[in-house]
């Protein structure tokens, strides 16, 4: 560790080779660990208090990335960590799918997720970085709408293309473990490939680590500089209160959507089957986030974060009493579901532009790249903590009210931006 690493780029590939599939290849993990995990779960009888809690602890790895990703930088090259990675995921993958069929699936599937949380979270770490480093500024700017985009794809594979094949695999075996099963071995032929493919696709480029060797207490000290410069930051209570209550209501919403789809009306939910619940909140549902969220930047970039962060933060607020009326009505139709389900999602696509500008902003200056590390991880924590109760909370007061209760925590996502101070200019022509 700590000497100079230099590889040629033998050849040079273009990024069309590549990009797409890197970026769809971060998504799908993520999407396995927070979504697929409670749609599963929920089909094989776990309780809602359950779901909740125990996948709640997924995203620990995303919280404690920042207190790992400089060994990333440190170790290795960034495309060694990303091959490597990829072979794990595809390993785990797998691990899950054979876990499914035996009386403790529960617990050792949990752990293989846990597993998968934490590769993906350096997989995260060490894609980005090797992003910076194989395009140039320009192809990076060009490329970005790219990776985005095929992110986008892979929620839309996740949640709902792979969820639709669960449910045609129940309803013509009847076996709910084994279609099951066959999602996770689908995701760990697609890492195989993906594993394979990078390691010829991924240019080898050439990593500047400069001549010195990094000694322990040279990470420590280092650690120590970024942490104290992000904590004397100006207004850095307020500003880490926002990350973690902005997204108080939706961190609970997403524990519970999918179970309340599919969960059968005597006991409040709608009754859907897992296919219909893939059409609707994996499709639908992804097209109207992914919309809200171009809508959202096209506004920011006009005005500015300063002039929308209020109106987003009302229509994350607002757009939550979709499912008050979805709980409340009688049989809705598959019509109605679907146009609530998108306008909620339009509306927390939109709104969540404002909490990603904010944690640029907040990011500015020295060290500004490991700063907004550390601001995804009280993002990853601002949704972790309420959603490991959000389950208790459902099966304690019933959807009707757990939904009204959403909506009264609207309070502090609303509350919390009336706090903070902005540059006017930010954002402007800049996103």
């Amino acid at each position: 560790m700590g000497k100079a690493i230099n590889t040629k780029i033998t050849p040079k590939r273009s990024p069309w080779a590549w990009v797409p599939t890197l970026y769809f290849a971060q998504g799908l993990p993520y999407i396995a660990v927070m979504t697929l995990s409670v749609i599963m779960y929920k089909r094989l009888g776990i309780s809602n208090t359950d779901i909740a809690l125990y996948t709640g602890w997924l995203y620990l790895p995303w919280v404690i990335k920042p207190f790992w990703s400089p060994f990333v930088d440190i170790i290795s090259t960034k495309r060694r960590w990303i091959l490597v990675m990829q072979w794990c995921v595809a390993i785990a993958f797998a691990g899950i799918a054979f876990s499914l069929p035996v009386p403790f699936f529960f617990s050792m599937s949990l752990a293989v997720f846990w597993l998968v949380a934490f590769v993906s979270a350096t997989h995260d770490i060490a894609a980005d970085g090797y992003y910076m480093l194989a395009l140039s500024e320009h192809e990076q700017s060009f490329y970005v709408g790219i990776r985005s985009t095929f992110y986008r794809i892979a929620s839309v594979a996740g949640q709902g293309a792979l969820v639709v094949v669960a449910g045609c695999i129940e309803e013509r075996s009847g076996n709910i473990p084994f279609a099951w099963g066959v999602v996770f071995l689908i995701l760990s032929a697609l890492f195989l490939f993906f594993a394979i493919y990078h390691s010829w696709a991924l240019p080898k480029v050439e990593i500047a680590k400069g001549e010195k060797n990094y000694a322990f207490n040279d990470i420590i000290n280092e650690f120590v500089r970024v942490f104290v410069a992000f904590f004397k930051k100006k207004q850095v209570g307020i500003a880490i209160l926002f990350m973690l209550l902005y997204r108080l209501p939706e961190a609970q919403l997403i524990k519970l959507i999918n179970p309340f789809l599919l969960d059968q009306p005597s006991i409040g939910g709608l009754g859907l089957s897992t296919s219909e619940v893939g059409i609707v909140y994996g499709t639908v549902g992804i097209i109207g986030l992914t919309i809200g969220g171009i809508v959202g930047g096209i506004m920011a970039a006009k005005k500015g974060l300063a002039y929308w962060l209020k109106p987003m933060a009302w229509s994350m607020s607002l757009t939550c009493l979709t499912f008050v009326y979805l709980s409340w009505v009688e049989s809705p139709d598959m019509l109605m579901i679907n146009t609530c389900v998108f306008i909620e999602q339009f509306g927390y696509g939109f709104g969540f532009t404002a909490y990603m500008l904010y944690l640029i902003y907040f990011s500015e200056g020295d060290f500004s790249t490991a700063h907004y590390s550390i601001c995804t991880g009280f993002m990853a924590l601002g949704m972790m903590l309420p959603g490991m109760a959000a389950g208790w909370i459902q099966e304690t007061i019933g959807y009707r009210y757990f939904f009204i209760w959403t909506m009264v925590c609207c309070i502090a996502t609303v509350g919390v931006t009336y706090l903070l101070k902005i540059n006017p200019e930010f954002g402007k022509k800049q996103i």
